[in-house]
């Protein structure tokens, strides 16, 4: 019986350890993997295109939340950036959005007081709530997507109040996201055939969108309540 319970408790600390999140996995260190949120500060982070982080930003039960609530009461908010640039990665993360929200995450994010908001260089990965939100009923507006140039597909996002597990790659231009573990979107940005993409889509006024090289990655404030958590960077070096 003692040895029975033993094992019992056993699997019970592997267990909560391999569901504990904000941690390394061995195999996440060993690969070069990285925090970008330990769980407990908004180190790492700032306003985009100023410094610190506003108020209705929160770290809340290991999760980066933005609170809406706090937001409309007069707290600081607006799009966060990371500190650091990056070229070509893998990033991993999870995003939980709340019912009729809309937010997403950005990558290669030019911050310069030349532009007033991070998606006018940064493509997105959206964060949406497909059920609810109006914006969700064009298909490269849902969750997952490479926001308004390439639908997720499947579409296979869990609903609001639900945490989605995503997994972003780019290496030389080949870009790949994976939602809950299925591969999603693929392009290849560095061809005609994206620049194309672009020039039919919203953001064809803007001459800087999706040019640059290396950046920071944004958390978007779209105004309505979203978390984060598990926020993890592997550089890919050549």
């Amino acid at each position: 019986m003692k040895k029975t319970l033993i094992g019992i408790l056993s699997l019970m600390t592997v267990a909560c350890l391999a569901q504990s999140p904000n941690k390394l996995s061995k195999a996440e260190k060993k690969t070069g993997f990285k925090l970008l949120f330990d769980g407990k500060t908004t180190n790492g982070w700032h306003t985009y295109n100023s410094q610190g982080v506003g108020t209705a930003w929160k770290v809340e039960d290991g999760a980066l939340k933005l609170d809406a609530e706090a937001r409309k009461s007069g707290a600081t908010a607006g799009d966060i950036v990371t500190d650091a640039e990056f070229t070509d990665f893998e990033l991993k993360y999870d995003s939980k959005i709340a019912e009729n929200g809309n937010s997403g995450v950005m990558f290669h994010v030019v911050e310069s007081k030349k532009y007033r908001y991070p998606w006018l260089t940064g493509p997105e990965i959206q964060v949406i709530d497909n059920e609810r939100h109006s914006d969700s009923k064009l298909e490269s507006h849902r969750a997952g997507s490479l926001y308004d140039l390439i639908p997720a597909q499947p579409q296979n996002a869990n609903p609001a109040g639900q945490w989605n597990s995503m997994r972003v790659v780019l290496d030389q231009g080949k870009f790949t996201i994976y939602q809950n573990d299925v591969k999603v979107v693929e392009t290849d940005m560095s061809t005609p055939q994206f620049a194309e993409m672009v020039a039919k889509s919203k953001f064809k006024s803007m001459p800087d969108f999706a040019k640059a090289a290396t950046g920071r990655f944004s958390l978007q404030d779209h105004g309505d309540t979203v978390w984060f958590r598990n926020i993890k960077i592997r550089e890919i070096k050549h």
